[in-house]
């Protein structure tokens, strides 16, 4: 028994040493931003997430929120920003270099996960959003469509997440294009 015990305490601790050993270093950027009549400031971007806007799609309010819960979780993961604002944060004014991202779903596919048990060829959730990064003075430094989708197994649900993860990746997928007008530096 105290073998036993032993043997899973040090098992446990080992993976967790792994686990560290292996672990991505967090990546922080600096980022240049021509501001009019400033020149050029250098800093790492905030990002403040604005709630989903379903206006011309029939989706559910348990959907939006977890996008939006999902997108937050996803975009702390990447360690991309400086800060992480939900939308009515009022220390988000107070931010240097501050981006606003907007989500717009443009079309949802409900799936069944009976049908998705069933057979593996029908019953697919399907999400397709138009994603922006604006800045203050609403200019567009980002902007993608994005799909999420659950096929095989999982709850409908599990396609908020899969989204939210693809949207994060689109956005650090960003700092290899060539700047825009609005952005000098890396996003």
């Amino acid at each position: 028994m105290k073998t036993t015990k032993v043997s899973s305490i040090a098992f446990a601790a080992a993976i967790f040493v792994v686990a560290v050993a292996l672990s991505p270093p967090a990546r922080c950027q600096a980022v240049a931003v021509e501001s009019p009549g400033r020149g050029v400031s250098s800093g790492q971007w905030s990002v403040q997430v604005d709630q989903v806007d379903s206006r011309n799609v029939d989706l559910a309010y348990s959907f939006q929120i977890a996008i939006y819960e999902n997108l937050v979780d996803e975009l702390n993961k990447t360690k991309r920003f400086e800060h992480i604002f939900r939308e009515g944060d009022r220390s988000a004014g107070e931010a240097a270099n501050l981006l606003v991202l907007k989500t717009t779903v443009e079309k949802y596919t409900r799936g069944s996960e009976t049908q998705r048990a069933v057979t593996s060829v029908s019953g697919a959730t399907k999400l397709t959003v138009r994603t922006q990064l604006v800045t203050r003075d609403g200019k567009v430094a980002f902007e993608r469509t994005v799909d999420g989708n659950v096929r095989f197994f999982g709850s409908n649900l599990r396609a908020t997440h899969n989204l939210a993860h693809n949207m994060a990746k689109a956005i650090m997928r960003s700092e290899s294009e060539p700047p825009t007008a609005i952005v000098a530096g890396q996003l």
